[in-house]
């Protein structure tokens, strides 16, 4: 089920509601239990029998959480538990997502293994992290450890968040699974915010998607420079709006059931640094490599030789993470080179600012193109298509550009902070008036929030291009 379908926007969600502030209201215990029956439903729509993959995960976390607090409080080292917690899910995500991936490069060394055909359940790199960071967050003592498997179940299977992030660690939610408060600023706020990434989804994300996978689909030989840019660019916007508003509607569902979690997309694209992009990127996976990965190695307090390798390891995690094949660990790999140039010659942040934004949109770009590819060899093809090695006249271009060319123009001015800009503005000039100005102000943002949900409500039930790309995460 997805966030941006009918299903889960006319039936789901209001049955969920209906169940937790009408007929559970006010007994905490019935609405959690409410919560995880209907996050565990949520996910065993589409695949039935993925949902006991999930069940197993968290019975084993809860136990090994339980185990790890054992310990502790008996003054015994952590190594075994907390070791056996990283094999259990590390050695699940492995078997589900890499098994097939590892055992065809081996047969390509002659190793002549058959090949299993394993479907990939849903969200699981993202569950698995939260799990594994549950275990670790009892283990470091930033959390206590969850005494009902419940509550456990819930924090892990809770559906707003653990298909496509973002990865919320349980130190930052722990309290609110039993003593979160529901207010009705936080449940409008939520719905606000739920509407914006509904909006980014469906109006945008899926509409550039169009043009995107038409250049894609256009064989290397056939692809002209104009129109590689072109996808390029849309795939760059597209993903961008893909997974910001993924994660939007997550944190405004969130705020709707009293949870909290943290921002996951600090406009990205306004970056003038790679380092800068990373910090404003997925950022509670980068938050999760830092805390759980690149700090325990050591992070950068042990000379440059122990940092290179710690970055490298970090990114070379990051690019496996996102998925079982080489472009994911290439892609991983680039940043890694991006990100040991950027901090080794110190240039990029000498750079006059307008030349360090060129320098970082043009190196997601090309990073988007390696992410997006099938293959090494399609990446090629299309980085030479890019570079005027393609072929084809520049039909499509005007074509696409003709169907499409106000939601790109939209996507492009969306992609830089320009409410936030506008409201500090507009409050600044007003001054004191401002109490007068912002009632209508709040009413022409509820028009257009009103003005998005029937636009996406009407692309939905067309049953247009609905894809998800993190599917695969």
């Amino acid at each position: 089920m997805l966030f941006s379908s009918s299903v889960f926007l006319f039936a789901f969600l209001p049955a969920v509601l209906l169940g937790y502030y009408v007929v559970f209201r006010g007994m905490r215990r019935a609405q959690n239990l409410l919560l995880l029956a209907a996050s565990l439903l949520f996910y065993a729509w589409g695949e039935p029998w993925f949902v006991l993959v999930m069940m197993a995960s968290i019975l084993a976390n809860y136990l090994f959480g339980l185990w790890v607090h054992t310990w502790k409080r008996r003054g015994r080292r952590l190594l075994l538990p907390v070791a056996a917690a990283c094999v259990c899910n590390l050695g699940l995500l492995f078997v589900f997502k890499y098994l097939t991936f590892t055992l065809k490069n081996l047969n390509l060394l002659g190793l002549n293994t058959p090949i299993p055909v394993i479907e990939l359940p849903i969200g699981i790199s993202f569950f698995t992290f939260q799990a594994l960071s549950y275990v670790l967050d009892v283990a470091m003592g930033t959390a206590q450890v969850q005494r009902s498997p419940f509550g456990l179940g819930l924090y892990i299977s809770l559906f707003p968040q653990f298909i496509a992030g973002p990865i919320v660690k349980y130190a930052t939610v722990a309290d609110e699974i039993q003593g979160r408060k529901e207010t009705w600023n936080d449940f409008s706020a939520g719905c606000c915010r739920f509407l914006v990434g509904l909006g980014k989804k469906v109006l945008l994300s899926n509409q550039l998607a169009l043009v995107a996978d038409a250049a894609w689909d256009t064989p290397a030989g056939s692809l002209s420079t104009a129109f590689a840019w072109l996808g390029s660019l849309c795939y760059t916007l597209q993903i961008y709006y893909d997974f910001s508003g993924y994660s939007d509607m997550a944190i405004g569902l969130g705020r709707m059931f009293g949870f909290h979690f943290l921002e996951n997309f600090n406009w990205p694209y306004v970056s003038r640094s790679v380092t800068e992009f990373w910090r404003r990127w997925h950022i509670s996976l980068s938050t999760w490599f830092r805390d759980y990965v690149y700090i325990p190695l050591g992070g950068s307090r042990h000379g440059k030789g122990k940092t290179l390798r710690n970055l490298f390891v970090v990114w070379l995690l990051t690019g496996v993470w996102h998925g079982a094949n080489w472009t994911f660990i290439c892609w991983g790999l680039f940043y890694f080179l991006l990100l040991v140039f950027e901090k080794t010659t110190g240039q990029v942040l000498s750079w006059p600012k307008i030349l360090g934004w060129a320098w970082t949109f043009l190196m997601v770009n090309f990073g988007w193109v390696l992410f997006r590819a099938d293959s090494l060899t399609a990446c090629g093809a299309f980085l030479q298509a890019m570079f005027g090695q393609g072929g084809g006249p520049d039909l499509q271009v005007a074509y696409y550009w003709e169907q499409y060319w106000i939601v790109i123009l939209l996507a492009v001015f969306f992609s830089f902070p320009i409410a936030p800009w506008l409201t500090r503005k507009v409050e600044a000039y007003f001054g004191q008036y401002a109490r007068h100005v912002f009632p209508l102000w709040d009413g022409v943002y509820g028009l257009g929030l009103l003005l998005i949900f029937l636009a996406a409500a009407a692309f939905l039930v067309k049953g247009t291009y609905n894809p998800f790309i993190y599917f695969n995460f």
